[in-house]
């Protein structure tokens, strides 16, 4: 699976709902090793909004925000501070070159197959008591998810789209995240939340996954605009059944796991 193209505009377009589970993981961080001056990683900080936010919940600290994506370091670098950089790196390959006292991810890991395997070297990165924390999407066998596969295995479709989307085993259950990262010296707090995201306007759920897991889609039909619509009119269709508009808006029910690891304070 190559990495989508990302536009950062469609993506901040639900920003209030995309940083709430970020929020709840920040929330459940506690004291860094370094507390006056941290050293803090943002592995996957696409826009750079969540970066800001680390940058003012440890004003003392060096905050680097990571991507892969050229788009979205652009609209990250907006985001200015004496501390605070944004540098190209993929998560699949980051290797760290120097210690931090945190590592956070929010909605990246999802995107990197085989990601389980990243975190000894992250965790080996991490300064005695050091936090790697992350936040990932466990919703792929949510219906925006489960009828966006099936259409592009249809018939119709598959020719384009066989193959080129993330399946359920993108990410993995809660019980498995505690068991990987569970070892001696360690505190390990992994849970899960289910958000009622309460979108407005016409066809919402379409509006977010077009900025998140429909990327794929869009990028490989991107030369072919007659295709592109007709993608979206089917896809339309089954989200409006799937996901019918209240008197309040179109509830949009969304699984998140969450982990924060603290390292041992001294070798064992």
């Amino acid at each position: 699976m190559t990495s989508p193209t990302w536009d950062p505009q469609q993506y901040l377009r639900h920003a209030d709902h995309r940083t709430r589970p970020f929020h709840d993981l920040l929330a459940r961080i506690g004291p860094l090793p370094h507390a006056a001056a941290p050293r803090i990683a943002d592995l996957g900080c696409g826009a750079g909004n969540v970066t800001a936010l680390l940058a003012d919940r440890w004003p003392g600290a060096r905050v680097t925000g990571y991507d892969s994506s050229p788009h979205m370091l652009e609209r990250a670098r907006t985001h200015t501070g004496p501390l605070l950089d944004f540098a190209e790196a993929d998560a699949a390959t980051w290797a760290p070159t120097e210690t931090y006292d945190l590592i956070v991810s929010n909605a990246l890991l999802q995107w990197v197959p085989g990601h389980t395997a990243r975190f000894p070297h992250w965790l080996d990165a991490l300064t005695p008591g050091g936090i790697l924390a992350f936040q990932i999407p466990g919703n792929f066998d949510a219906p925006s998810h489960t009828l966006m596969r099936e259409l592009a295995e249809s018939p119709r479709w598959h020719d384009r789209l066989g193959g080129i989307l993330r399946h359920a085993d993108a990410v993995h259950t809660p019980t498995d995240y505690l068991e990987r990262l569970t070892a001696p010296g360690r505190t390990v707090d992994v849970w899960e939340t289910t958000y009622l995201h309460l979108l407005q306007g016409e066809d919402p759920v379409l509006d977010w996954v077009k900025g998140t897991g429909l990327r794929p889609v869009l990028d490989a039909l991107a030369d072919t605009p007659e295709a592109h619509d007709a993608f979206l009119t089917e896809y339309r269709a089954l989200l409006r059944t799937a996901y019918p508009t209240g008197p309040h808006g179109t509830v949009f029910p969304f699984r998140r796991i969450f982990a924060v690891v603290r390292t041992p304070e001294e070798q064992l």
